[in-house]
């Protein structure tokens, strides 16, 4: 199993790199997982992660690419809900890796 060290807190990831326990998730822990991705999180990252968390609060769902566009497109409008826009923040795997850095569990249906 894997960790990942957020100050004095050692937290346990899956083998892909998704927190094993969703409760551990923070701002910080949203961060240090960017860094391993070698990403830095701006305001454009925080309101994808905020969507998709708010959707998971709602649905105990995480979206896949194509409806996480849509879902987007819905609430944030078409110039965020895009593939170029989603790809360009989330290094061309937005499901994943947003979800990742969500503190979410990794999208079932994306390989």
């Amino acid at each position: 199993m894997n960790t990942l060290t957020v100050g004095e807190r050692r937290l346990e990831l899956d083998k892909d790199g998704y927190l094993v326990d969703l409760n551990d998730w923070s701002t910080e822990v949203a961060n240090a997982l960017a860094t391993a991705e070698n990403l830095v999180l701006t305001a454009a990252h925080w309101e994808i992660l905020e969507l998709l968390r708010g959707f998971y609060a709602e649905f105990q769902l995480s979206l896949a690419t194509r409806p996480l566009i849509k879902y987007a497109a819905l609430k944030l409008g078409p110039d965020k809900g895009n593939s170029l826009h989603l790809n360009q923040l989330f290094n061309g795997t937005p499901a994943k890796l947003a979800a990742k850095l969500a503190g979410l569990p990794r999208p079932t249906n994306c390989l």
